[in-house]
């Protein structure tokens, strides 16, 4: 945990923010025992782009968010930071984009076309290396005894902190909200486009013993197969089935009680934005209808903490701000990020 040295002498958490740092705070990733990667990626967003500005939009509105929380106490006392931006990944993201508007407008068909063809091998070739660097990030911060968060991006950005959970916790739970299954093979040609993460996962780790998705509504027939193919290994609640259940008179708590029941002990969560109802992210890359009220998931995420099992990580994923300034999105952003963060450090203690 952080040391009792992290918050500062001056240091009033009921007044406006007084320091630069995530939420706020004074802490160094040092001090911290919860510290964020930020991993402004978004090259293989194929709607629309806008998510690599989320984590500097979500440290901005961070600082407006109030550091006591009635679910989760004082998890700012433990200390939370974020790392300095990293500009190679900055730099990686910008050549990727360039590289994959081409790509993405032709809808993924390179075929023939040997520019195209170049441009999506050297997009991939960076992909593998963002997964790698934010591999290397989480796992120094896991052996620092820290939670490390990934704060993307697309939500192609926390694979390798996914790999770095699932080797430190075999049989790794993955709690995934999101509109979309993210279980496509290689969409439009990116081997880690953010429409594959799951399947990555799936497929590349191990380690993760289930992943269960909550708020799917946006999937496609090869996804849907995947899901039923797997075991079990895939557990989805879709958001049409949490609808019914909802209109046939189920509490909420009766159905998230029956989500967290098919988690193992440990539990990584990889939060999309878009799993919350658009009214509460309108600018993501990706809105679909429906989903879950951030009402109903702050309960989910309580009830994960109560039920007894641990929130080893996390990550947010496609918060994207608005035009002139429209700071909405990055507000729900910041206090889903802080609701995450203390929950965590609930149940680490």
């Amino acid at each position: 945990m952080g040391s009792d040295s992290a918050v500062h002498l001056d240091f009033d958490p009921g007044a406006a923010a007084q320091f630069d740092g995530l939420f706020g705070l004074p802490h160094t990733p040092e001090q911290a025992a919860l510290v964020v990667i930020a991993v402004p990626w978004e090259p293989t967003t194929s709607y629309r782009r806008g998510t690599a500005n989320g984590p500097r939009a979500i440290l901005e509105a961070s600082r407006q968010v109030d550091l006591f929380d009635i679910d989760t106490g004082k998890p700012y006392e433990a200390g939370i930071a974020i790392l300095p931006f990293d500009a190679e990944i900055e730099r990686w993201n910008a050549e990727a984009c360039a590289l994959s508007t081409p790509i993405i407008e032709a809808g993924g068909r390179v075929e023939g076309d040997p520019e195209l063809q170049e441009s999506l091998l050297k997009v991939n070739e960076l992909s593998h290396a963002l997964n790698e660097r934010v591999y290397t990030l989480t796992k120094t911060q896991l052996n620092a005894n820290k939670i490390a968060c990934v704060l993307g991006g697309d939500h192609a950005s926390p694979f390798g902190a996914i790999r770095a959970y699932a080797e430190k916790y075999p049989g790794l739970g993955v709690l995934h909200v999101d509109a979309h299954a993210d279980l496509r093979s290689a969409y439009e040609g990116f081997l880690f486009s953010h429409a594959s993460i799951m399947r990555n996962v799936a497929e590349q780790i191990p380690g993760v013993g289930r992943i269960v998705q909550v708020g799917i509504r946006d999937f496609s027939e090869d996804e849907n197969n995947f899901i039923q193919g797997s075991n079990g290994r895939i557990v989805t609640f879709f958001d049409r089935d949490l609808a019914a259940r909802s209109f046939e008179g189920e509490p909420f708590a009766k159905t998230a009680a029956a989500i967290v029941e098919n988690l193992p002990q440990h539990v990584y969560i990889s939060f999309d934005i878009d799993g919350l109802d658009p009214s509460l992210c309108p600018n993501t890359g990706t809105p679909v209808p429906g989903g879950l009220t951030f009402r109903e998931a702050v309960f989910l995420l309580a009830q994960v903490a109560k039920s007894g099992r641990k929130i080893v990580g996390f990550d947010l994923n496609e918060v994207a701000p608005g035009k002139g300034g429209d700071e909405w999105d990055a507000n729900v952003g910041a206090r889903l990020l802080y609701k995450m963060a203390g929950f965590a450090l609930q149940t680490r203690r």
